[in-house]
């Protein structure tokens, strides 16, 4: 039996879905502070003690406390003395780099965030942003997996993986997150685990207008592994490691994202199935679907690095060039046969 750890100080900066889950999992052996820019909604989830916008049903646990004071917020982890804290970014890949900025000059003792995609301006992967934005000086590391915010807040079992350069960092992340029933695994290919968490949301689209349309399951699983192919191309072409894609952040998050209920971007695919234009779609929505902006970023990347991408070229089609969801599925079907390995 493992002697329970003792609690430290964790901020998490971003009250959305994701970010609120994860605060209250980490709560439940921690001193958690979720951070929120909106300070009327921070007001009503210190009243209500749960996210009654964007995760509601679940209560918060004793050790968490929310505040709209972003110097507070970082101030209860540069402040821990002593102890191994940690500050978490849960913000879309959009506003990863506004956040940042607001950290830039700070002595904060870490950063590990949790969004997935490119940032669409530059094609650039979180970890590059924020070694761009804070240099190399803080440490830093993706914690990204197969994950739905509702699970993991009802305290389901749940993997992730944290990827970072810095072993030191790892390890630290490893002891502050890995337990009850959250397993933490560890690797050093940041590049590869970003493209993963990144490009499944692009197969989860693929996939759900594939089941909107009916086409079954054969062509679900044909999607989901001709899908991961696409992701490895990438990765590859970019450094990352074969091997990662087969793992949770590869091969694991493309199937929870692709057949779960839960996933954001396969009710997008669901509803471009509908034909339903892609405003009305998120704006049902109410949440951040990363495939959608991340689609048109990597197929321009695609593009710049000669890499073959078909599956995200015919989302990307459906998305922005007025493509039909019919239209995606003849497109695929009709391209000439090829070496299953190439």
């Amino acid at each position: 039996m493992h002697e329970p750890k003792p609690p430290q100080k964790i901020t998490v900066l971003g009250a959305g879905a994701w970010g609120t889950a994860v605060a209250i999992a980490l709560a439940a052996r921690h001193d958690v502070l979720l951070w929120g820019r909106n300070p009327a909604q921070m007001a009503q989830a210190a009243s209500a003690r749960e996210n009654t916008e964007y995760l509601p049903g679940f209560p918060f646990p004793e050790g968490l406390d929310v505040t709209a004071d972003f110097d507070a917020a970082v101030a209860h982890v540069v402040n821990a003395a002593g102890e191994a804290p940690l500050l978490i970014a849960a913000c879309p890949v959009a506003g990863l780099r506004p956040l940042l900025q607001q950290l830039k000059g700070r002595a904060i003792p870490n950063i590990v965030w949790l969004c997935k995609g490119f940032e669409y301006e530059t094609g650039l992967l979180p970890h590059q942003v924020v070694r761009e934005v804070l240099g190399d000086a803080v440490p830093a590391a993706a914690l990204s997996g197969p994950s739905f915010a509702q699970e993991v807040a009802r305290g389901l079992p749940c993997a992730l993986t944290v990827a970072s350069t810095d072993k030191a960092l790892r390890d630290r992340v490893v002891a502050l997150v890995h337990g009850g029933n959250m397993r933490v695994y560890s690797c050093d290919d940041m590049v590869g685990v970003e493209v993963g968490g990144a490009v499944k949301n692009i197969l989860a689209i693929a996939t759900g207008t594939a089941d909107g349309l009916g086409l079954g399951l054969n062509a679900r699983a044909a999607l989901i592994t001709r899908g991961l192919a696409e992701i490895t191309r990438l990765g590859t072409a970019l450094g990352g490691h074969a091997g990662t894609f087969m793992g949770l952040t590869g091969m694991g998050d493309l199937i929870l994202t692709c057949t779960g209920d839960l996933s954001r971007n396969r009710r997008v695919g669901l509803a471009l199935a509908q034909g339903k234009p892609l405003d009305t779609i998120v704006r049902e929505l109410g949440h951040v679907a990363e495939g959608v902006p991340c689609a048109k970023a990597v197929r321009e990347l695609a593009a710049r690095l000669g890499v073959e991408m078909p599956i995200t070229n015919a989302v990307a089609g459906v998305l922005f060039d007025g493509d039909s969801a019919s239209d995606m599925v003849t497109r695929l079907l009709a391209r000439d046969p090829r070496d299953e390995l190439a």
